[in-house]
């Protein structure tokens, strides 16, 4: 398994891990992710946050 690779993003990847954890973990929508980090003054859209759950999210193991 290849680990994750955050490069070209103008995000920290901590910000990017929060965003998607907040997505899964609470089943929030992406509007409501937005909210969130904007309350924590990080100005995103929730295109990007949709577009970071599509490419970070967690992939079910193979058994």
């Amino acid at each position: 398994m290849q680990p994750i690779s955050y490069q070209r993003h103008r995000v920290p990847p901590e910000v990017i891990r929060h965003a998607v954890w907040l997505h899964f973990r609470f089943t929030l929508s992406f509007r409501d992710v937005e909210e969130l980090l904007a309350q924590r003054r990080l100005e995103l859209s929730y295109k990007t946050v949709r577009c970071w759950t599509i490419q970070f999210a967690p992939r079910p193991r193979a058994i």
